[in-house]
């Protein structure tokens, strides 16, 4: 669990890290079993491969149920836990990608705003390769965005908080491999390009309490990880039998299917940007 001061901080400022979750040898075996999916898959992991994917890898779905990680967020969102989402965010070496300043529950559709990000380094994540920066404090609110589709945003929709953010006064979120941080879905964020000679991997881990619901008129789904759902608001996900395997393929499909309609409601399209 968290240490009580961690947990203030947190409620203070919007965010905790580092979380120390994988050893370096565990954390070379998950980049190593990413990668080599990406050879199988002849290139890196595009469009609706990057959301959910705890839904097609084994190793995946057991990461997002890791003890550390849960131990963290049951500190914070009590008992009852579940995996609403997760993604790669993976920056390749001097590629222009970036995330812009934003707020992650802005087109997520849920009911409240007790819903936390838990990011997770494969690689180290620093100032030179684009590590995350926070703005201390902003996640008492939400703010309006606009979207930008800009080609290089790795985000759904490119979307760019409308205020002014004081970089003077952001954090930037340093990790080494295995390392986490957590932070509030209202929090200013964002990330630079990798300017460094190696990939950045960030695992995005997107974690509810069992009372939050889906309210965007849409069905949603989600992996109970922890405690029970008394509630039922979503349905439960099934954990994958093997890489890819058919039936992981076929949940896959319909369940980032149905996400896409949330996240990209009002634009006309259907399906996740490669």
């Amino acid at each position: 669990m968290l240490t009580a001061e961690a947990v203030e901080h947190y409620r203070q400022s919007g965010y905790h890290f580092p979380l120390s979750v994988l050893s370096a040898a565990e954390t070379a075996l998950c980049r190593a079993r990413l990668e080599a999916q990406e050879v199988k898959l002849g290139g890196a992991l595009s469009g609706a491969l990057r959301q959910k994917p705890h839904l097609l890898f084994p190793w995946l779905n057991g990461l997002i149920r890791h003890p550390s990680i849960l131990d963290a967020v049951e500190a914070l969102l009590g008992p009852d836990l579940l995996c609403w989402s997760s993604s790669f965010f993976i920056k390749e070496p001097q590629a222009p990608g970036y995330v812009s300043w934003h707020q992650d529950a802005t087109y997520w559709g849920l009911s409240s705003p007790d819903v936390l990000t838990v990011w997770l380094a494969l690689t180290p994540a620093n100032e030179v390769n684009g590590c995350m920066k926070f703005a201390p404090g902003t996640h008492n609110a939400p703010v309006g965005h606009h979207d930008t589709f800009d080609k290089d945003n790795l985000l759904t929709r490119g979307q760019e908080i409308t205020v002014a953010v004081d970089e003077a006064q952001t954090v930037a979120v340093n990790l080494q491999p295995g390392e986490a941080s957590l932070h509030h879905v209202l929090l200013h964020h964002g990330s630079a390009p990798n300017r460094s000679a190696d990939r950045r991997i960030g695992y995005a881990i997107r974690y509810i309490p069992a009372y939050v619901r889906q309210i965007a008129g849409a069905t949603d789904s989600a992996t109970l990880v922890r405690g029970r759902d008394a509630f039922g608001h979503f349905e439960h996900e099934a954990a994958p039998d093997a890489d890819l395997s058919e039936a992981a393929v076929a949940q896959h499909a319909a369940v980032t299917q149905r996400q896409a309609a949330v996240l990209y409601r009002g634009t006309g399209k259907t399906t996740f940007r490669a």
